[in-house]
């Protein structure tokens, strides 16, 4: 019966697929092309029993991590979760050690929770300062700025924040610059992407990220009994081909550009607002990607990427709350050829 499930899913959306490439969206394999997102799932140094990125690396072959969140300690300065310093601790020994083992790392400034560098520094100048005091300490060649709640919602940080990027595209030509925005299940809005556009920002990336819809969060122990069983790969999906919408109005991209502008960072498992987001449906994701060409996979959390242990599995920040092995969510979006 599962198998039939599978099956029937398997050309659900393949007729899906099939349908948006008939209307004249994407066409191609990826693969085939020598086109391929970068793999990059978030891991966070500072909560949730993080594990050891440089084993996880070897055991999955992703080819890296988006070290998350560089916060405000105060004023403009950077900080590890605002807390740590930015350099001599355990942060800057994961950087090193995923080095060494062959990975990239990512640094990600935002987050849902914390304070904002975004909001706390005082104008676009002083905010691509503290950029720049990441990049150099730890020469990156990519940073993400994951920008939601309050800081997405307020003009000024929009502002301030496609004002410092464009300043720090200008210094840095061969950065990779990701931008991580919420999203809604048609897609995100062009309240960012619109203001970026006509500023001539161009980032690497706009990174969607299609889950926590607005339907609460669950309650300590009762995620598994009240999650939502939609759909989460055919969302994501629809998410993705509305992100490529907005950016083709906004730049003015043909489709293919648009989707090579294009990301996703999803979350496994149980999510705070009661989605069920499950191995399959990260397989469909990776498939979607590698196919229509997109510039980045990334998901909330590697910390989650390990199951719970007995049933119920409730979900927690040390596993995902749903039946899995060990770093299955990650090699989902490393083997997409195992889905098909």
């Amino acid at each position: 019966m599962r198998a039939r499930r599978r099956v029937a899913r398997v050309v659900g959306v393949w007729l899906v697929l099939v349908g948006l490439a008939g209307a004249g969206v994407g066409g191609g394999n990826a693969q085939a092309r020598g086109w391929g997102p970068a793999v990059e799932p978030y891991l966070s140094l500072g909560w949730g029993d993080p594990p050891d990125p440089a084993a996880v690396l070897r055991k999955t072959g992703v080819g890296g991590f988006t070290f998350a969140f560089m916060l405000s300690a105060g004023g403009c300065e950077p900080r590890w979760d605002g807390e740590r310093p930015l350099t001599g601790g355990t942060d800057e020994r994961a950087v090193r050690a995923v080095r060494a083992a062959g990975g990239e790392p990512v640094v990600s400034f935002g987050g849902g929770t914390g304070r904002k560098l975004e909001q706390d520094c005082p104008d676009a100048a002083a905010l691509a300062g503290a950029y720049e005091k990441v990049i150099r300490a730890y020469r990156l060649r990519a940073i993400d700025v994951d920008i939601e709640m309050r800081a997405y919602d307020s003009a000024g940080s929009r502002r301030k924040t496609v004002g410092a990027l464009k300043r720090v595209k200008a210094a840095h030509p061969g950065l990779t610059i990701h931008v991580t925005l919420p999203s809604e299940r048609g897609g995100p809005d062009a309240r960012l992407i619109g203001a970026a556009a006509r500023a001539g920002l161009e980032p690497d990336s706009w990174t969607i990220m299609p889950f926590a819809f607005g339907s609460g969060p669950a309650t300590a122990g009762s995620a598994q009994q009240h999650a939502r069983r939609e759909d989460m790969g055919r969302t994501t999906v629809r998410a993705a081909e509305g992100l490529a919408a907005r950016l083709r109005e906004a730049y003015g991209y043909s489709r293919t550009r648009a989707y090579a502008h294009s990301g996703i960072s999803t979350m496994n498992g149980i999510t705070g607002h009661q989605e069920v987001i499950t191995v399959e449906d990260f397989r469909l994701i990776a498939w979607y990607a590698h196919t229509r060409g997109l510039a980045r996979l990334a998901f909330w959390s590697v910390n989650r990427d390990r199951p719970c242990g007995e049933l119920p599995y409730p979900a927690e920040d040390r596993c995902s709350g749903v039946p899995q092995q060990p770093w299955e969510f990650t090699r989902a979006l490393t083997e997409p050829w195992r889905w098909v």
